[in-house]
């Protein structure tokens, strides 16, 4: 049995990723181009699902989307035991051996059977509690994802860790597209909901193939040992902690399908993806490269604190343009994106705008708990999020799906200083070090927005939706990004960002699979 450090890329970029021994100027170039490849992906993704949701929701119905969701709650349930966190114990483990890995991997892949086998044997349940038959079948086909993703859990982590992004994002669109194609084509032959299904189990199949194509790894037998161990539960204390946060979000949807039924459900949900989609396709293209990173950096707390608040500045940055957005032109992104026949969403949509931008301004913490090794602090104060959310979606339920996302903001915007103070608390990085990095995206996106509800009120009925949309994003946006940039100083730092995009590290390869 090997006992090495393993090297699924015979070169020794692998091996000193692998090892936790990154030299600082490669391990800040990689970061920067495998941000910009990982956010470029993420964006494609994102305009490719959205042109997908402007197809199919003029081939389907509210309910179609209704019933997908009802699975999805489920399966997303117990998709955060997929991999028990053994990924992210793999990432962020400062050595790894061939042993440890194959372990893992069988690991993840009886547990990616048995949650098959649960998710198929619970349908019946599903079917009754919704009082809908048709979620019978559709359940046990959707069961099949989980062996398909048990695959490549530990060749996904392996990717990450050794920091090839760019693979990650061609592994991704590819999957992405296949899905995409498959969900169009069903739905114009008149399949239905039948369209969706097959579009999600899909995407794992794609994406394992192409995985194991990228990074031909073998697993070999496993052995126990003292240091899986430590992953193991570092890994459960990850998992926990996904799970509770994935109740506090997504209790709302489970209630309104119950008590509301399939329509107004699948009214929330787009409304909910509309505006959640942009910033979850940002920041989890960041968190796919700021956890590597900052994992790399545990021994640098200094250095790991100020590569931290530089990602989370631009996260908000980037996502302040979204809430501009959502807040101000919903029933215009509504009308051109989803349809007339969709117009309920745009209440909705608008109403969630709050929860986008806290959202922003806190989940970026889990990188630095996490590749702090603080993962119980961030269960704990997943802890906390998670009875204010379900009490603010409990009071709004009555009032259908717009009163449970002024429940969700609000509940939200309530939780937001104390989950600050306790995610920074003893870590050296303080409120002021935290205000610094947010206070310049936030006061130009004040700015920004004032513009554009100016503009709605000057204009509102006189232009088309599209026409409306284009001024008004583009004046927005523009006194927004000059606001940032040259009042509020940062085009120093973006146009750093932009000049380790394009610069050529002489020392290494010119051409690598990690750029």
């Amino acid at each position: 049995m090997r006992a090495d450090p393993v090297d699924p890329r015979p070169n020794t970029e692998a091996h000193q990723s692998l090892s936790g021994i990154v030299p600082a100027d490669d391990l800040k170039r990689k970061s920067v181009r495998g941000g910009a490849a990982t956010v470029l992906g993420q964006g494609a993704g994102m305009a490719l699902q959205i042109g997908t949701t402007v197809v199919l929701a003029r081939l389907l119905s509210p309910t179609d989307y209704g019933l997908q969701s009802m699975v999805l709650t489920l399966t997303a349930f117990f998709s955060l035991f997929k991999d028990a966190g053994l990924s992210v114990a793999t990432v962020q483990r400062e050595t790894l051996t061939h042993e440890h890995i194959s372990t893992l991997f069988w690991i993840n892949l009886a547990l990616g059977a048995f949650l098959t086998v649960v998710v198929a044997a619970s349908s019946p349940f599903l079917a009754a509690f919704y009082k809908d038959p048709r979620l019978l079948w559709i359940t046990v086909a959707s069961s099949s994802i989980f062996l398909f993703n048990s695959l490549s859990v530990q060749h996904k982590a392996l990717l990450d860790r050794t920091m090839r992004f760019s693979t990650s994002v061609k592994v991704d669109i590819l999957s992405a597209t296949m899905g995409s194609a498959i969900a169009i084509v069903m739905a114009v032959l008149g399949f239905g909901y039948w369209s969706l299904i097959c579009q999600n189990i899909s995407l794992p199949i794609v994406g394992t193939v192409a995985t194991w194509i990228a990074i031909p790894w073998m697993p070999g037998r496993p052995r126990w040992t003292a240091e899986l161990r430590s992953m193991v539960r570092f890994g459960g204390t990850v998992t926990l902690n996904s799970l509770v946060v994935y109740v506090a979000y997504n209790t709302e949807k489970i209630l309104l399908g119950r008590f509301w039924g399939a329509a107004p459900l699948g009214i929330y949900t787009r409304a909910y993806q509309l505006a959640t989609l942009p910033v979850q396709q940002l920041t989890g293209a960041a968190h796919i490269v700021a956890f590597s990173v900052l994992s790399r950096m545990q021994a640098e707390a200094q250095r790991l604190q100020r590569a931290y608040l530089k990602s989370l500045s631009m996260i908000v940055s980037l996502t302040i343009p979204v809430v501009i957005s959502t807040a101000l032109f919903s029933d215009e992104i509504v009308m051109i994106v989803l349809g007339p026949r969709w117009v309920g969403v745009a209440t909705v949509l608008r109403l969630l705008s709050p929860t986008v931008l806290v959202l922003a301004l806190i989940n970026p913490f889990s990188w630095f708990l996490n590749s702090t090794g603080r993962v119980a602090r961030s269960l704990k104060i997943a802890l906390l999020i998670a009875p204010v959310v379900i009490l603010g979606v409990l009071v709004g339920l009555h009032y259908g799906p717009a009163g449970v996302a002024v429940g969700y903001s609000t509940a939200m915007l309530l939780l937001f200083v104390p989950t600050v103070a306790w995610a920074i608390y003893g870590t050296g990085i303080t409120a002021h070090d935290y205000w610094d990095a947010i206070k310049r995206p936030l006061i130009s996106g004040v700015l920004g927005g004032v513009t554009g509800w100016l503009v709605r009120f000057a204009l509102h009925g006189a232009l088309s939706p599209l026409a409306m949309l284009i001024f008004g994003l583009t004046l927005s946006f523009a006194v927004y990004a000059g606001t940032l940039l040259f009042v509020m100083g940062q085009k120093e730092f973006f146009g750093d960002l932009l000049s380790h995009l394009f610069q050529r590290n002489r020392t290494l390869p010119a051409k690598s699979e990690g750029e």
